[in-house]
C-alpha cells in the first residue's frame, strides 16, 4: 500500500457500497465501449481534463476528473471514460490503443500516477488507488486486486517499448 492509501483510506471498507459501485461502473462503462464486456475495470482519477467533459474543481486551481479505465491485456488497449463521483453519467471513451501510444510510463514522483502520451502535446495521467474515502471527490470502491492486476499490466505490457 503506498504513502497516498495510507492518507485516503479510512478504517473499513463498505464491501456493499463498494460492490454496488463496481456494478454501476460497468455498466456506465458497457453502455459507451463496444464489447466493454473484454475489459477489465478500475477507478481512477486524473488531473488533465481538458479533453473530458466531467471534470471540476478541487481546491483552488487543480482540476479533478473521475475516470472509469478499462483495459484489455489482449490488445493491450487502455480505455478512460470520465464519469461523476456518484456515478450518475459519464462522457465519452477516449482509446488508448499501444500501437499508438508515443510514450507511456509509470511516474513515481509526486505521485504514482500512469502517465500515457498519444502525441508530443498531450497526455493523461491516471492515478488509481485501493480505495478514496471522500466520495464528493471519487467513487467510493474497493480495488485493491485490480489496482494490482492494472499495475502489472501497464507496466510489464503497455509501458514497454
Amino acid at each position: 500500500m503506498g504513502f497516498f492509501s495510507k492518507l485516503f483510506k479510512g478504517p473499513e471498507v463498505d464491501e456493499a457500497k463498494s460492490s454496488d459501485n463496481k456494478r454501476k461502473m460497468r455498466a456506465l462503462f458497457n453502455g459507451v465501449v463496444k464489447d466493454g464486456g473484454k475489459y477489465r475495470l478500475l477507478f481512477g482519477y486524473t488531473e488533465d481534463v481538458s479533453r473530458f467533459n466531467y471534470g471540476f474543481v478541487h481546491g483552488s486551481k487543480t482540476k479533478i476528473g473521475n475516470l472509469i479505465v478499462g483495459w484489455n491485456e489482449a490488445d493491450e488497449t487502455i480505455i478512460a471514460v470520465p464519469t461523476m463521483p456518484d456515478l450518475s453519467g459519464c462522457g465519452d471513451p477516449t482509446v488508448y490503443p499501444r500501437a499508438g501510444i508515443r510514450q507511456a510510463y509509470r511516474n513515481k514522483y509526486p505521485t504514482d500516477a500512469f502517465l500515457i502520451y498519444p502525441d508530443k502535446k498531450s497526455y493523461i495521467g491516471i492515478h488509481a488507488y485501493d480505495w478514496l474515502a471522500d466520495e464528493t471527490l471519487y467513487v467510493y470502491v474497493s480495488q485493491e486486486q485490480e489496482l494490482a492486476a492494472f499495475t502489472d499490466f501497464f507496466m510489464n505490457r503497455y509501458a514497454k517499448k
